[in-house]
C-alpha cells in the first residue's frame, strides 16, 4: 500500500520524446503512475490535462500539469540526478547542454521528419533530407571524437535528451547510417541503445485504459 499517490506520467512507447523523458524518469529513480496511450485511441483525460493530445504529459501530486519532454526531464532531475546529469555548477556546460538540445529539438527534428516521410514532403528527396541532417550528425561526430559522450567523458542531460532522435534518424535507413563516416556515433548510439537504462524503459506495457489497475513505473537497473 502506497501511502502517497504518485504523479501520473501518460505515454507512449516508441515515441523519443517519450522516451527521453522516461529516460530521466528511470534514471532518477522517480516512482510514477504509468498510463501508456495509444495515440489513435488517446483517453479522454489526457485530453483533458493537456488539450494538444501529445505525450509525454506529467501530472504532479499537487495537479500541476507540465507536457513538455524536456520539463518532464527536468522535474526528475530536480528530485534526484546522482550522477549530476545537468552538471549543476558547471554553467559552462549547462550552456552547451541546452545549446545542443535547442538544436535537435528545433533544427534536426524538423529535417527528422521530413526524411522519415519525405513521400509527404516532395519539396526534397529522402536523400536530400538525409544530408539536410548530416549536418547535425557530423557536429556530433565531431564532438564524440574529444569524449566519449556528448560534452565530456561522462553522460549528461545531452546525451539523454538526444540520442532517441539519432535513434530514430539512423532507423530511416540502416545501411546507408552502418556505412555512414560517424563510426564515432554509431558507437555511442549503440551503448546507449544497449545500456541497461533504455532497456528498462523500453519494457512494453499494455495500453491503459480508464479504470484500469494502477501500474507503477520504476526501474530496476
Amino acid at each position: 500500500m502506497r501511502p502517497t499517490r504518485p504523479a501520473t506520467f501518460y505515454s507512449f512507447r516508441r515515441c523519443p520524446y517519450a522516451m527521453r523523458a522516461r529516460l530521466a524518469i528511470c534514471y532518477s529513480q522517480v516512482e510514477v503512475e504509468l498510463r501508456e496511450v495509444v495515440l489513435k485511441d488517446k483517453p479522454i483525460s489526457l485530453l483533458a490535462y493537456s488539450p494538444k493530445g501529445t505525450v509525454p504529459v506529467l501530472v504532479t501530486q499537487n495537479k500541476k500539469v507540465i507536457d513538455e519532454s524536456r520539463d518532464i526531464m527536468h522535474w526528475a532531475l530536480t528530485q534526484n540526478d546522482s550522477n549530476d546529469w545537468c552538471r549543476q555548477n558547471q554553467p559552462n556546460l549547462q550552456k552547451q547542454i541546452s545549446s545542443l538540445i535547442d538544436e535537435n529539438d528545433n533544427e534536426f527534428k524538423a529535417i527528422l521528419d521530413k526524411y522519415k516521410y519525405a513521400d509527404r514532403h516532395p519539396e526534397f528527396t529522402e536523400a536530400q533530407y538525409r544530408e539536410q541532417g548530416s549536418h547535425f550528425l557530423t557536429q556530433l561526430e565531431l564532438l564524440l571524437r574529444l569524449h566519449n559522450n556528448l560534452i565530456s567523458e561522462d553522460v549528461s542531460l545531452a546525451d539523454m535528451a538526444i540520442f532517441p532522435f539519432i535513434r530514430q534518424f539512423a532507423s530511416v535507413d540502416k545501411v546507408w547510417f552502418e556505412q555512414s563516416p560517424y563510426p564515432k556515433l554509431r558507437a555511442w548510439l549503440a551503448r546507449h541503445t544497449s545500456s541497461t537504462l533504455f532497456t528498462d524503459i523500453m519494457y512494453k506495457y499494455p495500453q491503459w485504459s480508464a479504470g484500469d489497475k494502477a501500474v507503477y513505473f520504476a526501474c530496476s537497473h
